[in-house]
């Protein structure tokens, strides 16, 4: 993730002062536990300010609204308490060349300025303070105690210190091209390193847009640039210094990264939508990823312990199958008592029915009676263990259904592609929690999809039919419960984990073959068996789909189904072609 370097936090900020300055502050809300957004409105609109400080994405930009959950954090409600109402009045820089500023507050412009908000752009030590016009801290997104750091502590009543000063020596626009290159060409090292070495305030995204700009590797030795190679770079790098002193910049967003200098990539607005685009597709990114991962090993773990359940309660109860034998051993006894003799270890009875000998084990120490009366109790028992084992069984193996349900689920959502993808495994971390399967400390009731919103996947068939495709079990039954017409046909694997999809279809409207085919396809290859060659696909109306009373989330049952056989393994380039928008649709209530 490519982080807010000096020269993109000075584009962010010239225009934070040309538009949106002065502003006043009207709320301010956390959306998690490294940003928090503060809306500002000004004579002629109103926004939120992102301020983060996060490891790896700490910014400062204008930002979409936060989504409307509860704001439990005490450092945004501080905040809020303080900073309610007050004016937005500057944006500077704490020092020069240093990534951290100083948001000024006051009462109204002109003002005598009464608090002060630093925001320290600065990777793992990143923080946002909030100060009084004493110069006194009142409350730190991070508090940092003596023993963390005897340089600079940052503690609740205590005074604020600027971060320690960045060594010189730094980029002037009135340096000569002559001891630039002095400077820059010292040592005999990759061009790189040696601008590193020769300058502070620089970064390895500036010095990426610098040499691409002028046509040279970070990469190249200082040593074997030409004289024209060394014209080019000088005006790039005062191109860049004039850039800071005026403040115009061009950003672009690229597959990689972004740039506030170059022209590569796709151009944007401003920087604040460059920004806004660029960090929440990498934070996405970030957390699908790691929620990913959390859920595959939690699942995993729960699959393992199930099937280790299963399995003991179906050995014990092939082990109650043999009640009867026992029934039978204690009839053979009680029949043939008079054949029993002190001390005998065993008895070899002919079978009632088929005349067969069966030789039964006996206690030497009880009689015929007493033994038979103790297999009679033993058959008792096992009887009685197989009424109790055997809805054991049945709850452990609806329970397996339901987590390979899942699952398959988690499994189908291979890579982040789009916000859709992020949400869907948000949607299925709150229905682990839910069902009591998962604890996720960082988790927040309703911070996925709204209650009533559908980020379905969509396709066409051959004859344009809409063909929609649940993304988890809540989006299954959402398809079932409320998206599903009289008109429509629901789709599911048979006996396999996978998508519920529906083929919309409008009054009267009669599908084709090849529009049945394709969306069994379609509901195969969103399941277990992807990779198989044919899968049983079964499609009937949604009234004859039912959800039993108590089921988990997802699971339904049907009637008057109809079998097709789904080709997954034909369909895949088929659906990129025929790929349709993914948005939020909101169900009728």
């Amino acid at each position: 993730m490519q982080p807010v370097d000096f020269t993109t936090l000075m584009a962010a900020c010239a225009e934070l002062r040309q538009s949106w300055l002065p502003a006043r502050c009207e709320q301010v809300i956390q959306r998690d536990a490294t940003t928090l957004a503060i809306a500002l409105r000004t004579l002629n609109q109103r926004g939120w300010l992102t301020l983060s400080w996060h490891p790896q994405a700490a910014r400062l930009h204008i930002d979409s609204p936060p989504p409307r959950v509860p704001d439990t954090f005490t450092f945004s409600q501080q905040l809020k308490h303080q900073l309610g109402g007050y004016a937005l009045v500057s944006i500077t820089p704490v020092a020069p060349w240093e990534r951290a500023l100083d948001l000024a507050f006051a009462q109204r412009p002109g003002d005598p300025i009464e608090w002060h908000l630093y925001v320290e752009i600065m990777g793992k030590y990143s923080n946002v303070i909030l100060v009084n016009a004493r110069n006194q801290i009142v409350t730190a997104a991070h508090q940092v105690s003596e023993q963390q750091s005897s340089v600079r502590p940052i503690a609740t009543g205590a005074p604020y210190s600027p971060p320690p000063p960045i060594p010189g020596p730094f980029p002037k626009l009135s340096e000569p091209q002559e001891r630039w290159q002095e400077r820059v060409g010292l040592l005999p090292t990759t061009l790189k390193k040696a601008l590193f070495k020769a300058y502070s305030g620089l970064s390895s995204a500036l010095v990426r847009d610098l040499t691409a700009q002028a046509d040279l590797s970070p990469e190249q030795p200082v040593e074997t640039l030409t004289p024209t190679e060394w014209e080019r770079l000088f005006v790039q790098w005062q191109g860049w210094l004039q850039r800071l002193e005026s403040g115009q910049f061009s950003p672009y967003l690229f597959e990689s990264g972004y740039s506030v200098l170059a022209p590569i990539g796709q151009p944007k607005a401003d920087v604040q939508t460059l920004l806004r685009d660029y960090y929440q597709e990498a934070l996405n990114r970030q957390e699908f990823d790691r929620l990913k991962n959390q859920l595959t090993q939690r699942l995993k773990t729960l699959l393992k312990k199930l099937h280790q359940k299963e399995t003991t309660f179906a050995e014990r109860l092939d082990k109650a199958d043999q009640a009867d034998d026992y029934r039978q051993q204690a009839d053979l006894l009680m029949a043939y008592n008079y054949q029993w003799q002190p001390g005998m270890q065993s008895m070899a009875l002919a079978d009632f029915e088929t005349g067969e000998t069966v030789t039964i084990a006996l206690d030497p120490e009880k009689n015929a009676i007493q033994n038979a009366q103790a297999i009679y109790k033993q058959h008792q028992k096992l009887k009685r263990s197989r009424q109790a084992i055997t809805p054991l069984l049945q709850a452990v193996r609806a329970e397996i259904a339901y987590l390979d349900q899942v699952d398959a689920a988690v499994q189908r959502l291979e890579q982040y592609e789009a916000e859709p993808d992020l949400i869907a495994l948000q949607e299925i971390r709150d229905e682990l929690i839910q069902q009591t399967y998962l604890e996720d400390p960082t988790y927040r009731p309703g911070t996925a999809a709204s209650k009533d919103a559908l980020n379905v996947r969509k396709f066409q068939t051959p004859g344009n039919l809409e063909v929609w495709v649940g993304r988890n079990n809540r989006q299954n039954d959402l398809l079932i419960s409320k998206a599903a017409t009289d008109y429509d046909l629901w789709f599911h694997t048979q006996e396999i984990p996978g998508s519920h999809v529906l083929l919309r279809l409008d009054a009267g409207q009669v599908p084709t073959d090849e529009d049945l085919q394709f969306t069994a396809d379609v509901a195969a290859y969103y399941s277990r068996a992807q990779q198989a060659d044919q899968v049983p696909v079964v499609f009937t109306q949604p009234r004859y789909v039912f959800k039993p009373k108590g089921a988990l989330p997802g699971m339904v049952t049907y009637t008057h189904e109809t079998v097709l056989w789904g080709q997954p393994t034909k369909l895949e380039p088929q659906l990129l072609e025929n790929s349709a928008s993914s948005e939020p649709v909101l169900t009728a209530p």
